[in-house]
């Protein structure tokens, strides 16, 4: 089930966003990220965020949010994490195609991801998939903590 969400399941969203903000592998987040600042990013700053639950469990979450003010207002940017052991099960699509609904809804006609890891390649897969296109390449844009600088692409779609 995807809900919307707010400051009341944070202590649910909270051990997703860590462990994912700690590892430092796909969000350029300050992995010492303190809970309150996640909340004033993923919940407080957004526009909407939601919740994926199974069985009480919560599972996923992303957040939708004005890309950029102004006359850019009509696009959206989200982000979206799944639980370590909810992976491989076709969540994140799941999530991305009801993101694109709740946009629509919400009267954007675009969605952008500013900051896809190249080194993540389950979700530049999962993008081109779903319709994005890769419109830019940042080199050397983040500096991954394995790996070293990597790329960052700038992908679009619109709705």
């Amino acid at each position: 089930m995807i809900r919307k969400a707010g400051p009341e399941d944070f202590d649910a969203i909270w051990p997703l966003l860590r462990g994912v903000f700690r590892a430092g592998e796909t969000y350029a987040v300050d992995p010492a990220i303190t809970k309150e600042e996640a909340l004033t990013y993923w919940i407080t700053t957004a526009r909407a965020t939601y919740v994926v639950e199974k069985d009480g469990q919560t599972l996923g979450t992303y957040y939708i949010r004005t890309n950029q003010p102004g006359g850019g207002a009509h696009i959206c940017n989200c982000g979206y994490i799944v639980a370590p052991e909810a992976r491989g099960q076709g969540l994140a699509a799941q999530m991305c195609e009801a993101s694109q609904e709740q946009a629509r809804a919400l009267g954007y006609s675009a969605m952008q991801f500013n900051f896809v890891l190249a080194s993540n390649a389950g979700a530049v897969r999962l993008w081109h998939k779903l319709g994005f296109q890769t419109v830019g390449t940042i080199p050397e844009a983040f500096k991954h903590p394995q790996l070293g600088m990597v790329d960052a692409f700038v992908m679009h779609k619109a709705l």
